[in-house]
């Protein structure tokens, strides 16, 4: 993996001063076809030839060259939110397909909504187990901002979420749910 990112690297480096020159493009191309499934590349050599001229191809020979890296990545992604949306910009922007590109965009969007719910979920188990005031008030913050996001969080979720507002209450952060009204 380390030659892989050394020559995608020196791929972009060759671009440093004339971004998409013949050199660059050569290296990046010989590495997708190399390894086919390092999306970083993929990535990359989609976007330069999306804003190059390259004088003497066709271009619908090009669009179609970018699609089909751009497929490649997301096979290579595992469908990731990031590469999804790149896709749909490009088939919306350059193939003239809002509809294909509005499915893509609703599913990278909805990929990156169960990411910022893994994110979240991570965060405030974090905080929980520090256990200080200081942390607590953070997790506090952070699921007022979760059930505005998410009115139906994940279970895992919800169920930090919980904890947060138990251990917050142990803190006197917030009212003991157990304790009856005065």
């Amino acid at each position: 993996m380390d030659e892989l990112v050394k020559r995608f690297e020196a791929a972009r480096k060759a671009g440093e001063h004339e971004r998409g020159n013949r050199e660059q493009l050569r290296l990046l191309r010989e590495l997708a076809e190399e390894c086919p499934a390092f999306t970083p590349n993929l990535l990359y050599l989609a976007r330069v030839q999306q804003v190059i001229d390259q004088p003497g191809r066709n271009p619908e020979e090009v669009f179609s060259e970018i699609q089909r890296l751009l497929e490649l990545a997301i096979l290579g992604s595992n469908r990731g939110a990031p590469v999804i949306l790149e896709l749909g910009n490009f088939l919306d922007t350059f193939q003239n397909d809002p509809l294909g590109a509005m499915k893509l965009y609703e599913e990278g969007e909805q990929k990156a909504l169960a990411i910022l719910e893994d994110a979240w979920f991570f965060k405030l188990r974090y905080w929980n187990l520090e256990r200080t005031k200081e942390s607590l008030e953070k997790a506090l913050r952070l699921c007022a901002l979760v059930e505005q996001v998410f009115p139906e969080p994940n279970t895992y979720l919800e169920d930090e979420i919980q904890t947060t507002k138990r251990l917050a209450a142990l803190e006197g952060l917030l009212p003991d749910p157990n304790s009856s009204p005065g």
